[in-house]
């Protein structure tokens, strides 16, 4: 089933056009790795997805973004940022519990009862593998765990309002390989019950985890297939260049 449908999304900031007629499909419950060098206007395409692009003042786009089926311009913008939710490169955690940093989603939403709440935040915590790291300090603040843990409790925070998709923007660039193999291990788990698009300079993050990759270039969309012929036998020398460190 295809969850997002882009069709000649074009997208300039002022005078720079920083996405070329990109046309793709992302199918549900899969991982989606985007791939290219500085300024290949990956990242622009991924705040495309939740319409964060349109925070800045000289932006403008043409062509169309659905999700399931519907243009993401015609819906509520906080609606469609709590169905696609986003984790950043740095974990943000708030200045709150690492229970309350959770389920604070849940409590804007309107969620009040307690043992609802309770629910919520073990389940969250569960899905992004950090519960049994914090099941007994969950009234500490969220500043006194290590990075990879804030970064699997940004993911539990976005679990948490129960979104269709959730983005990764270079989620594991500042952590280290055992934090970041934990996050990809949650990544692909979580594909059960979601769509996830990974942003990521690491081609070989990308080979593990993704079940398609795309390869952006200048803000062309070169190439998009399944990652295990991408990493082969790729159709463009240019992704074979970048994937080979040639470029980049």
């Amino acid at each position: 089933m295809v969850k997002f449908n882009i069709n000649n999304l074009n997208i300039w900031f002022g005078a720079i056009q920083a996405l070329k007629d990109v046309t793709l499909e992302i199918q549900a419950n899969e991982i989606l790795s985007v791939i290219g060098p500085a300024n290949s206007g990956k990242t622009t395409f991924l705040r495309m997805l939740d319409r964060l692009n349109e925070l800045q003042l000289s932006f403008k786009m043409s062509g169309r973004v659905e999700l399931g089926g519907e243009d993401i311009l015609t819906m509520d913008a906080e609606l469609l940022r709590k169905n696609v939710g986003m984790v950043f490169a740095m974990p943000l955690p708030l200045p709150l519990s690492i229970f309350d940093n959770i389920a604070y989603g849940a409590r804007m939403h309107g969620i009040k009862n307690k043992k609802r709440l309770q629910e919520i935040v073990e389940v969250a915590l569960k899905k992004a593998y950090l519960w049994e790291e914090v099941k007994d300090r969950l009234n500490t603040s969220a500043f006194k765990i290590s990075g990879g843990q804030q970064q699997r409790l940004c993911i539990a925070r976005t679990l948490a309002v129960e979104p269709e998709v959730i983005l990764f923007d270079e989620p594991c660039s500042g952590l280290d390989p055992v934090s970041t193999a934990k996050v990809e291990e949650a990544m692909l788990k979580l594909k059960e019950d979601y769509t996830l698009v990974l942003v990521t300079n690491n081609v070989k993050q990308a080979a593990r985890v993704g079940d398609k990759t795309a390869f952006f270039l200048s803000g062309e969309l070169i190439e998009l297939d399944k990652t295990e012929k991408i990493f082969t036998a790729p159709s463009d020398q240019r992704t074979d260049g970048y994937i080979r460190g040639k470029f980049g």
